[in-house]
């Protein structure tokens, strides 16, 4: 029932979310999108404009040092400033080292200090990390539980009871700070149980053993669970959420770091199993399958996939290197042909994201072909 307005600096994407459409690849979305406009309770814009509640929601790369690039953040900060009133509140949803909420509110202060009042600003200022998982956001924006905190208990408060309104999960609080950590604790952990089975497939690859069943047979352990190898960790929170710990606390977290290392090296390791196989061949041909970071999506940020497929077109060029991915139309500098071409015409076949149209494929049609299956979609 709220009425929303979405900001984005980028006017293609105001333009197709006020047709009532979107723009990326989420299942359910589309139907939800077109009946909030339609109903003119969501339209888009690129300037805010005043509200009770501002998301701040925008990306949080990192810069070639590893260290955060809290740009966006306060920018859209800056930009939400004018319109901003007592009482008002503000959350921040972007994935975020420990103190930028705080800073936020610093930020806030500094551009209205017609708001502040015995040294604070008269906003509540939380954080709440999103935790939805690409290709299941629609059910799990509601359903999984939310941590929120404020940078006071008033702004947890605040927070807690506008989450509460639409979230069916529980809304646990707690302050800003502990919040911030809980989401990069969260996506550190993943990574660094992946860096894991990922050392063990290069491990097993050394001594003919297959990871897959060793995985399946380890985990049958009552208090094992080895998540499943890949060509590497791609994303915009599992690649990246780990080196804001490791780059502010580089003589604490060295294992976490260890980790992020090693996720960083599979894409190379697969490369080279590649090149191994293309030294047989005058001029393959190599087949990609998939280029998003996970299956049955089209986002590329961050992927091991399409950092495999690059690698390959520039370390042989007496290859042809051709890639299928059923979610994009296009992507720079890469060959972009259908599943049947790429079958047909590849001499090795990359299994790279094992996108559910791939699950499809006949194992005849691999006879005859080299296959380096990365991520287990062909056992």
């Amino acid at each position: 029932g709220f009425k929303v307005l979405g900001v984005d600096v980028k006017p293609q994407i105001v333009e197709t979310i006020n047709r009532g459409e979107i723009h990326i690849v989420e299942p359910d979305l589309h139907s939800l999108v077109r009946s909030a406009v339609d109903s003119n309770q969501l339209s888009a814009s690129i300037k805010p404009a005043p509200a009770d509640v501002f998301v701040i929601a925008v990306p949080t790369p990192f810069q070639s040092d590893k260290t955060p690039d809290l740009s966006y953040v306060f920018e859209a900060t800056e930009a939400i400033a004018p319109f901003v009133q007592a009482g008002n509140l503000i959350i921040l949803e972007s994935t975020s080292p420990v103190g930028t909420t705080e800073r936020i509110a610093e930020i806030l202060a500094q551009k209205r200090p017609e708001l502040v009042s015995d040294g604070a600003v008269e906003l509540y200022v939380a954080h709440c990390p999103e935790r939805v998982l690409p290709g299941k956001i629609i059910q799990e924006l509601v359903g999984n539980d939310r941590i929120v905190g404020g940078i006071n208990a008033e702004s947890t408060q605040k927070a807690a009871q506008f989450y509460r309104l639409f979230v069916h999960g529980a809304v646990i609080e707690t302050n800003s700070k502990t919040a911030e950590l809980t989401k990069l604790v969260e996506n550190s952990f993943r990574d660094t149980n992946i860096a894991f089975a990922n050392e063990l497939s290069m491990l097993c690859s050394e001594i003919d053993v297959d990871v897959w069943e060793l995985i399946q047979l380890a985990n049958r352990h009552p208090r094992v669970d080895i998540l499943r190898p890949g060509p590497g960790v791609g994303g915009h929170c599992l690649a990246v959420d780990p080196w804001f710990i490791a780059s502010a606390f580089p003589e604490k977290s060295r294992l976490i770091r260890t980790a992020r290392e090693i996720n960083e090296y599979k894409p190379q390791w697969v490369v080279e199993q590649v090149c191994e196989f293309a030294g047989k061949f005058k001029k393959p041909t190599i087949g990609c399958l998939g280029l998003a970071y996970k299956p049955n999506i089209d986002d590329l940020r961050e992927s091991p996939a399409l950092e495999v497929t690059r690698d390959l077109i520039n370390k042989l060029p007496q290859a042809d290197v051709i890639a299928c991915e059923p979610h994009i139309q296009a992507a720079e500098g890469i060959t972009l042909t259908s599943l049947e071409e790429t079958l047909q015409r590849a001499d090795i076949i990359v299994a790279l994201v094992a996108h559910r149209r791939f699950k499809t494929i006949a194992r005849t049609r691999l006879d005859g072909k080299i296959l380096v299956d990365s991520c287990g979609m062909f056992r």
